[in-house]
C-alpha cells in the first residue's frame, strides 16, 4: 500500500472527501515527523511506537576498493510494534 491508496482506504472508511482525508494523513505524518525531529517519542497505544535511535561513529570498508572509511554518527527512525499489531498480523 502506497500513500494514495491509504489515503484513499482513510476517505472511505471515515466518510471523508479524499481532499480531507489526504489533509488528516499529511499532518499525521508531519507531526509524527516533527516530533521525531524535537527528540519525542511517539506511541500509538495498539499500533507501535516510533523513536530516534543514534549510531556511533564506526570505521567501514568501501568493499569496490577495500579501502577504510570513517562511518559518521548519525540518527535513524525506528519503530516498534506493539503487541496488538504483532498478534494481529501473525494470527
Amino acid at each position: 500500500m502506497n500513500k494514495t491508496q491509504l489515503i484513499d482506504v482513510v476517505a472511505k472508511e471515515s466518510g471523508l472527501k479524499k481532499k480531507e482525508a489526504e489533509a488528516a494523513v499529511n499532518a499525521t505524518l508531519g507531526a509524527i515527523v516533527n516530533a521525531l525531529k524535537d527528540g519525542d517519542k511517539v506511541q500509538l497505544i495498539g499500533f507501535g511506537s516510533f523513536e530516534v535511535k543514534t549510531t556511533k561513529e564506526r570505521m567501514g570498508q568501501n568493499p569496490a576498493t577495500g579501502a577504510k572509511i570513517k562511518i559518521p554518527a548519525s540518527k535513524r527512525p525506528a519503530f516498534v510494534a506493539s503487541k496488538a499489531l504483532k498478534d494481529a498480523i501473525n494470527g
